[in-house]
């Protein structure tokens, strides 16, 4: 990328060298006409400047995007390999020492922990792949959203207060109904809580909220965690992005999760807000219609 703008910048200071060259010799060959030439001279500066700075910006994105995809990379590495360690090391204790039933079981239920989060990640990339292809036709019928939200904070519950656990409190308006695509919406409501959980600090409780509310069915989901700068509001539903750096920052993820939420929802005609919590930490407002 970095030769590209060498490439570029270089053509430009060509270019405007031979401008100057060619007026200069034309100015001396006829210099009555010195009116027209610098009439057109200009015109031709004014559209090259247009393009130029249209492809300078294009070049731009793509170099934001390619850093993008190496952070995605990075993540991804991370993610993956840091699951499957835990597993194998579970796995092996398993194997190799003789542990009571209470203590096996224990293990195996962190193992399949650690295979759901496995699982979620590979479901998100695949989910965003097929987005952003359009492969993916959203097919919609009606089921109750109240279950779907209990059970995703059910599996998200943490229920001791341990290094790097935090605790989930729900309240859940009973027998919301809603048309849409259970599978997409699923991957909507996980996204946001385990964000929030995955941004607060150990311990610090996460408050998930399901109600209807003149003709509307309103879901929040609110942290006490780092907070989102105002400057990254609109920026966190891109894809890939993430703030900082993959080399610096220690939260775990993709930058597909938001992207995922953000195009599900598009899909459902469903709005999303982002607002401070106070006072720390960060509010996701989801809006659907009733139907």
């Amino acid at each position: 990328m970095k030769r590209s703008l060498v490439i570029f910048y270089a053509v430009i200071i060509y270019a405007v060298a031979e401008l100057i060259w060619w007026g200069y010799q034309l100015v001396s060959l006829q210099p009555k006409r010195i009116g027209m030439i610098l009439s057109e001279g200009s015109m031709f500066v004014i559209v090259f400047s247009v393009g130029a700075y249209y492809l300078h910006s294009s070049i731009n994105k793509e170099q934001k995007l390619q850093e993008q995809k190496k952070n995605f990379l990075l993540s991804v590495t991370h993610e993956l390999k840091s699951p499957l360690a835990s597993i194998k090391i579970l796995l092996q204790t398993i194997q190799k020492r003789n542990l009571t039933r209470d203590q096996a079981l224990d293990f195996i239920d962190k193992s399949l922990l650690d295979i759901e989060r496995l699982d979620d990640m590979v479901e998100n990339m695949l989910l965003a792949s097929k987005i952003d292809n359009r492969s993916y036709t959203f097919p919609k019928a009606q089921f109750n959203l109240s279950v779907l939200v209990d059970s995703i904070v059910n599996r998200l519950q943490i229920t001791k207060c341990d290094c790097n656990q935090q605790i989930i409190e729900a309240e859940i308006e009973p027998k919301i109904e809603i048309t849409g695509d259970k599978f997409a919406l699923t991957s909507v409501v996980t996204n946001l809580v385990e964000n929030a959980i995955k941004y607060s600090s150990p311990c610090e409780a996460v408050a998930v909220k399901l109600f209807s509310k003149e003709g509307k069915i309103h879901l929040q989901v609110a942290d006490h965690g780092i907070g989102i700068a105002d400057n990254e509001k609109n920026r966190i539903f891109d894809r890939f992005y993430r703030v900082g750096s993959e080399d610096t920052r220690n939260t775990k993820g993709t930058g597909l999760g938001l992207f995922i939420v953000k195009q599900v929802l598009d899909k459902h005609e469903a709005t999303i807000r982002v607002k401070d919590n106070r006072p720390a930490g960060s509010i996701f407002e989801v809006e659907f219609a009733l139907t």
